[in-house]
């Protein structure tokens, strides 16, 4: 027979460990090798029941206090160590997790056995988000804009009102479960007997069976159209983010809100203009005399043409910024990025006569040899 690890190894845990400690690694371990969530795994099977023993043990002030003292030998029969500890032969079968099991899967424990996974119960129930997207330009993300999207929309049905009952009729209790909307499946196995709430099959979790089914929902309770909506994108939008309509979605059940609408936005990109964050890019192209002199440029900016100064001796890939001309912050519209101007110096590739004497006496001018007269 294999021998036994240390409990405080097998939890992964210090030997001054306090409760919470103990409590939270076993919570850990439980939920990776519980029996449910690994069926037919003998070797998680095993760890669970490993695992199991050490919290039974470490989580008794009493028990953990022997074993701190005897170790193992506490708890076996016959032995000296386990007849002075009083767990001699202690049956680690009867070990009772149901507020364990409660927490870790959200269900109540029966005593003397462990629980299963739970369902859900026929409470009201918020429904499900509806999904779409739009493209929107540049300058609409910049200044805003409003969009019309076609979602496929459910209302409730006109002729049932909502019940999916055929008119005349109404649903009925379901029978099975009582109303509750779940039931308890309970079976044994190695550990003891195991409690599974799940839905009802016959209601399918709501409670409600209807014998007869309204002509124009199938039951549903609602109709499916579709439906046109007008959205409201606020100025400063970047690509990629998402708005939401609160209650715009799915309806709910049993008397649940309804979902939301969620409507991605997509920006397409700017022949001119970068965005990085509130902050707008782009390149203007000036001539050497004027970067070399100075003068005014006219720049275009999502506000329109803006007259931008260029001071003598100007270098190429400079970059100049107009405060204010960015975009604007969606949670304070008046408070905007800056509009970056990234200065690039060109170079003609074709130059008339005139232009090369100018430039030669330009050269001799600097002191530069007359190499370019015959250029």
């Amino acid at each position: 027979m294999a021998e036994k690890r240390d409990y405080y190894e097998v939890l992964g845990v210090e030997k001054n460990a306090d409760d919470a400690a103990i409590k939270r690694a076993y919570r850990k371990l439980a939920k990776k090798y519980h029996p449910d969530a690994n069926p037919g795994d003998a070797g998680a099977a095993e760890k669970f029941r490993e695992c199991s023993e050490a919290y039974e043990v470490l989580s008794d002030p009493e028990k953990r206090k022997a074993y701190d003292t005897y170790g193992h030998a506490a708890f076996e029969a016959g032995s000296a160590a386990g007849a002075s500890s009083g767990f001699g032969g202690y049956d680690f079968g009867n070990m009772d997790f149901s507020d364990i099991f409660g927490d870790l899967f959200g269900f109540g424990g029966s005593r003397g056995g462990f629980g299963g996974f739970g369902g859900r119960s026929n409470q009201p129930t918020r429904g499900a988000s509806i999904r779409t997207a739009v493209r929107i330009s540049f300058d609409e993300a910049i200044k805003g804009t409003k969009k019309t999207v076609k979602i496929r929309y459910k209302e409730e049905c006109k002729t049932c009102g909502g019940s999916g009952a055929k008119p005349g009729s109404s649903p009925e209790t379901c029978p099975k479960c009582n109303g509750r909307g779940q039931v308890v499946m309970t079976r044994q196995s190695m550990f003891g007997t195991m409690q599974q709430v799940t839905d009802c099959p016959d209601c399918h979790g709501t409670g409600r069976i209807i014998r007869e089914k309204c002509p124009d929902c199938r039951g549903e309770g609602y109709i499916t159209t579709q439906k046109s909506i007008e959205i409201t994108i606020p100025a400063g939008i970047d690509d990629g983010q998402t708005l939401r309509r609160s209650g715009g979605g799915d309806p709910g059940t049993n008397g649940g809100p309804r979902g939301d609408l969620l409507v991605n936005i997509a920006v397409s990109q700017h022949p001119l203009f970068k965005r990085q964050g509130n902050n707008i890019y782009s390149a203007e192209a000036i001539s050497f005399a004027k970067a070399a002199l100075g003068g005014k440029t006219i720049v275009k900016t999502v506000d329109g043409p803006v007259e931008l100064s260029i001071k003598p001796g100007t270098q190429s890939e400079t970059k100049m910024r107009l405060r204010g001309k960015g975009v604007p912050s969606l949670q304070n519209p008046s408070l905007r990025g800056d509009h970056f101007v990234t200065i690039v110096v060109t170079v003609p590739e074709r130059l008339t006569k005139a232009q090369k004497d100018a430039l030669r006496k330009y050269a001799e001018a600097c002191g530069e040899r007359d190499e370019y007269r015959d250029c």
